[in-house]
């Protein structure tokens, strides 16, 4: 789930150089739009950076895709196309931002992590945005990602989406996200009711090391939401023209839904927890069990071996051992012990 990453900018490097922070996938950057409006759509894929600066001052809506964020230098020559703070393009260039929302003076700056399944297991990606008067520009780490839905809403001009701004567009790509966190959830509660069965029926040394696995992975998955939250409440809190009336109401939504997994999440966590805790109770109880048995049977061999200890001694004298019958009787007083003990500890309980 997690990434690693390598910090290639030198300590004492002055603010806004442009160094990505992430790893090198050897893809190029790849850049696609969409313009719109409420009576015509033109989209295109890979288009060349010299015709992007021209969908700055368009009327229609334009939502700019940037795939894959590796090249310092295309970055730069687009956040320079826009009007793009050096600052806002050194965050878009470093993947372990925190999710957060930045205020400038014509635009706003969007970050947060994007959560998929892929395979069953949980990925992560950072996605930054940036919402201007009529454009949306989206970075995201590598290519794919989960903003199909939007797209499709824009073609076949579903909903409100072509009838309303940039600001709205917005608002479709960070509830896209939002709702992939619940599908997210959803994988992992899964995983969490086959653990419980595991940890009842049959635990086993690979059901401890699963457990810890999913405590670190909601942990992470916390570390990826709850700022989000504080994220959303600035931008509601945001007094300009770039988020209107009427969208405000549409992004509250998100910040419920985003509460909503938050709550869920600590949740998960305490049933992951609790989960730990009947692990290492049904180990102590097992191993209570084991020695249980192992005392039962130590207990019932203590007179037995007191009786083949004094017949075992070297004596010349010992009426029982001339007996013809003494072998067999000697066994049959031992069977006799051992059964008059089970039925002994039978009828306590410990059996």
């Amino acid at each position: 789930m997690r990434k690693r990453w390598r910090r290639k900018k030198g300590p004492g490097s002055s603010p806004g150089t442009l160094v990505y922070m992430g790893e090198r996938t050897g893809k190029e950057i790849r850049l696609s739009v969409i313009d719109y409006d409420d009576s015509r759509l033109t989209e295109r894929d890979d288009i060349p950076l010299d015709h992007i600066g021209a969908l700055k001052e368009t009327a229609t809506v334009s939502w700019i895709n940037v795939e894959g964020i590796s090249d310092p230098k295309v970055i730069e020559e687009l956040g320079k196309r826009f009007g793009l703070h050096p600052l806002l393009l050194e965050d878009t260039l470093n993947p372990r931002q925190r999710p957060k929302v930045e205020s400038y003076d014509t635009y706003l700056f969007l970050v947060l992590k994007m959560l998929y399944l892929e395979k069953d297991e949980i990925r992560s990606e950072q996605v930054s945005m940036v919402l201007g008067p009529h454009y949306v520009i989206s970075f995201i780490e590598d290519p794919g990602d989960i903003f199909d839905p939007v797209r499709d809403r824009i073609r076949a001009q579903r909903g409100r989406i072509r009838q309303m701004g940039a600001d709205y567009l917005l608002y479709a790509l960070v509830d896209a996200i939002v709702d992939h966190y619940f599908i997210v959830i959803e994988s992992v509660e899964e995983r969490i009711e086959r653990l419980e069965d595991e940890v009842f029926t049959r635990p086993t040394p690979a059901t401890l090391q699963a457990i810890q696995s999913l405590k670190t992975e909601l942990l992470y998955l916390r570390k990826s939401v709850w700022p989000l939250r504080e994220a959303l409440s600035v931008l509601l809190r945001e007094e300009g023209p770039l988020i209107t009336e009427h969208t405000e109401f549409f992004f509250r939504d998100v910040y419920d839904h985003t509460i909503q997994v938050i709550d869920t999440l600590e949740s998960l966590r305490d049933t992951v927890s609790g989960l730990l805790d009947i692990y290492l109770s049904s180990l102590s109880h097992r191993l209570n069990e084991v020695m249980k048995v192992l005392t039962i049977i130590a207990t019932i061999f203590i007179p037995l071996t007191f009786l083949v200890g004094v017949y075992g001694m070297n004596f010349d004298y010992m009426p029982e051992l001339r007996m013809h019958w003494a072998y067999p009787a000697v066994w049959m007083v031992m069977l006799i012990i051992a059964g008059l003990m089970l039925l002994f500890f039978r009828r306590r309980g410990w059996l």
